[in-house]
């Protein structure tokens, strides 16, 4: 039997191959921009430096570095997320206590307008000599 070398990719064949199976249809994946079309001036340039540096290695330790860089990103974005959210809550909270408020000012003055209790007169205690 004789033996076939093993075909060597080169990353754009690589990231060909890659398109072609995640997107058979052939809609612009993101971060790429599509060739413009003759007599069509080229679109503003993407806003990743390469896009195809994602697919630029098959080397397992080069992947698992991107791969740890790519991890540190997602912490430090979901710990933007939580402070994020919790700056949200805090708005609301501190929302709702004005509200209370003002609405506690609102029934109080309402009720002190309406509602004026009688005034009797203090007696005053008459002084012996």
């Amino acid at each position: 039997m004789p033996k076939h070398p093993s075909p060597s990719f080169t990353p754009e064949q690589a990231f060909e191959f890659m398109q072609k199976m995640w997107n058979p249809f052939g809609f612009a994946m993101p971060g790429t921009a599509p060739p413009p079309a003759p007599g069509i001036p080229p679109a503003a340039p993407s806003p990743f430096p390469n896009p195809l540096a994602m697919f630029a290695t098959l080397d397992p330790a080069e992947v698992e570095k991107k791969i740890g860089e790519l991890r540190v990103i997602e912490g430090w974005l979901a710990m933007s997320l939580n402070f994020m959210q919790m700056s949200i809550k805090t708005l609301e909270l501190q929302k709702a206590s004005l509200e209370a408020l003002r609405a506690g000012a609102a029934a109080a003055t309402e009720s002190h307008s309406t509602h004026q209790p009688k005034r009797h007169k203090v007696k005053e205690p008459k002084e012996e000599e």
